[in-house]
């Protein structure tokens, strides 16, 4: 029996918790300490904060990997989730391994806008995205980002007179479409942009970094 449960102890997954961007949502979680690399599978479950069913995910029952998506299963974005993992192995079940509450709203990351240079000998045009979530329209589009936040775009441009470090704020805002002027013929110029959640106060990572020459 004490072996047993040593076993049970010992398969029993580690650090249960949800990763999100852009609202594709995932628990992960890490394998027990056993040492010698047994065939161990694992059981997914999740369930809404305040309900007491927990719902079995059935394409993460009886899975190898350490993940498994629950972007449809998060999809009411506002209400905050729960998952839970449990292993198995030569027949012994560990006991589940609960994740800390997630919220979708508060807590996935929010992606950079993707941005579309277009310039002239006197000016940068440039065009931006937003984000888009997994959830999709009855016409099938994914629905953006900016359905689900009020999201302000931060513009910085580089030059190669400059510092390549040196990024300089260009523009701070919602408009989708900004033009950058005064700008010095043959210089080359990179731009990058950011999302930003006023209501979380917090910045995407940068979006990749679109370079032109005038």
């Amino acid at each position: 029996v004490l072996e047993n449960q040593d076993l049970r102890d010992s398969i029993k997954p580690q650090k249960v918790e949800f990763h999100s961007f852009n609202f594709n949502t995932s628990l992960h979680w890490q394998p027990g300490r056993a040492r010698e690399p047994r065939d161990i599978i694992y059981f997914v479950q999740y369930k809404v904060y305040g309900q007491s069913t927990w719902h079995n995910k059935d394409d993460c029952w009886g899975i190898q990997n350490h993940c498994c998506d629950l972007t449809n299963e998060t999809s009411d974005i506002r209400e905050p989730y729960y998952g839970r993992v449990k292993a198995v192995s030569d027949g012994i079940y560990s006991d589940w391994s609960l994740s800390c509450r997630f919220t979708p709203w508060q807590e996935s990351m929010i992606g950079p806008p993707t941005i579309t240079v277009v310039h002239s000998n006197k000016f940068i045009l440039l065009k931006l995205q937003a984000p888009r979530s997994p959830y999709r329209r009855k016409r099938g589009s994914k629905i953006p980002m900016t359905n689900y936040y009020d999201l302000l775009y931060h513009v910085f441009i580089t030059n190669n007179l400059l510092d390549k470090h040196d990024k300089v704020l260009m523009y701070e805002g919602k408009e989708k479409i900004i033009k950058i002027e005064d700008l010095r013929p043959g210089a080359s110029y990179c731009i990058m942009a950011k999302t930003y959640v006023p209501a979380l106060s917090r910045s995407s990572p940068y979006s990749s970094r679109q370079c032109t020459v005038l």
